[in-house]
């Protein structure tokens, strides 16, 4: 059983934290909770930094609750922005919220043990309550001075800030009173940005419960940043996600395989669950040969098996070597049919029809007809490529001899054509 403080020390996942968390971590079994609104379809690596916190939380021996916020979502959380949320149907957040329920089960163990994780959804408490309810509820405990003081309410002053985004510290403050009073949830967690609200809530319920003492308590890990200090958790300005629809487990393996090394130390120990003594000797060996790219090996696998299995991560192994690599022919009879459009997604692809490959005469008819110019613009180019050895057919080498009945075509349909260290797909319709 590890110290959930201590493993956050080390790994350098503690922020801040209240006064008291610590003693009521180390004196019981505590339940705690994370919240995650449903505005989009699948959660992002982003998400993951606080999912590990809950992961953390029970392998100490902690009850870790995660929050789909059915209810708060409709409005959006104004931290960290500078406008508004668009609103999202209801429709589409039932749909987020499925998606975010099944990611989530994939890194929490859910069982009959004590320490089991449970999911709640807060529309399911708030769908009941009236707003003149909710008023007499909550919104008499906290002072508008309260509320404005916070970090996410003074940045927005400035802009512009409606009332709508006013009361979501006020609305995620009630879930934490309410967790604490139905499910005896005695601590919340969140990225650093969260430490208003989350503060929110543990005044709301020392108020209401009439105390002097906090008998609830609020931590924080830092948000992840590059060493340069820009944001992380994106490729070419998108996120990325942890459904494969979204972000495929190639796209996703890369990802983390084209890490910096000065932001490896940071990102193996916030993502993966590797022990201090591995991850100081992973160190060590990539320190000793950093072109073996060994720390961004260790984390890109640690992290695609946990979040896409193991099946996932050897198929982004295999299309890494497919299309980066020193595969060879027998790498490539090896993908099956349902695994080339994920492996090839993103690389140039021509559909060519039985009967122009039939009328093709040799190759370069093949590369530069057939295909309709997308390989090599003209017969002359293609003549010329393959008599500079530029040209490979599924890893070997072609040149104007090579006849079109000796090619062999993967899985009967299926040509992967190399110019140089660019390679494009050839599929027979």
């Amino acid at each position: 059983m590890i110290d959930f403080i201590e493993e956050l020390r080390w790994r350098g996942m503690l922020q801040d934290m209240m006064p008291g968390t610590e003693e009521q971590l180390r004196k019981e079994p505590t339940a705690g909770y994370i919240g995650f609104d449903p505005t989009a379809a699948s959660l992002h690596i982003g998400n993951l930094a606080t999912i590990m916190l809950l992961v953390h939380f029970q392998r100490a021996g902690h009850k870790p609750y995660a929050l789909v916020g059915g209810a708060t979502g409709m409005i959006g959380d104004p931290s960290g922005r500078s406008t508004e949320r668009d609103f999202l149907s209801e429709e589409t957040l039932r749909h987020n919220q499925e998606g975010i329920r099944a990611q989530l089960t994939r890194f929490l163990t859910f069982d009959d043990s004590a320490n089991s994780a449970e999911m709640v959804n807060n529309y399911d408490w708030f769908k009941g309550i009236t707003f003149l309810g909710f008023l007499r509820e909550a919104g008499t405990h906290l002072t508008v001075n309260y509320m404005v003081a916070k970090d996410s309410v003074k940045k927005r002053l400035e802009t512009g800030l409606s009332f709508t985004e006013f009361s979501y510290q006020l609305l995620q403050g009630y879930d934490f009173y309410w967790l604490y009073k139905n499910k005896g949830v005695r601590l919340q967690m969140g990225g650093s940005d969260q430490w208003g609200n989350i503060t929110t809530g543990t005044e709301l319920i020392r108020r209401k419960e009439g105390r002097e003492e906090y008998q609830a308590f609020a931590l924080t890990t830092p948000l992840i940043t590059k060493a340069d200090g820009t944001k992380f958790g994106k490729s070419a300005g998108s996120n990325i996600w942890l459904d494969p629809a979204m972000t495929s487990p190639y796209q996703f393996y890369q990802f983390w395989l084209n890490a910096a090394d000065a932001d490896c130390p940071r990102l193996i120990r916030v993502f993966t669950l590797l022990s201090r003594e591995e991850i100081e000797e992973l160190e060590r060996q990539h320190n000793e040969a950093p072109h073996l790219r060994i720390l961004q090996k260790a984390i890109a696998k640690d992290v695609t098996i946990r979040v896409h299995s193991q099946t996932g991560y050897d198929l982004a192994v295999k299309a890494s070597e497919v299309l980066f690599g020193k595969a060879t022919i027998d790498t490539l009879r090896t993908i099956q049919e349902n695994e080339f459009d994920v492996i090839f997604e993103g690389v140039p692809q021509t559909n060519v029809s039985r009967t122009d490959l039939e009328a093709a005469k040799d190759l370069i008819d093949l590369l530069a007809v057939a295909t309709r110019g997308e390989i090599y613009s003209s017969k002359g180019e293609a003549r010329r490529a393959l008599a500079q050895n530029a040209v490979s057919i599924n890893k070997q080498k072609s040149n104007e001899t090579t006849a079109l009945s000796d090619l062999e075509w993967l899985q009967n349909r299926y040509l992967v054509v190399s110019k140089g260290k660019k390679s494009h797909l050839i599929r027979l319709d």
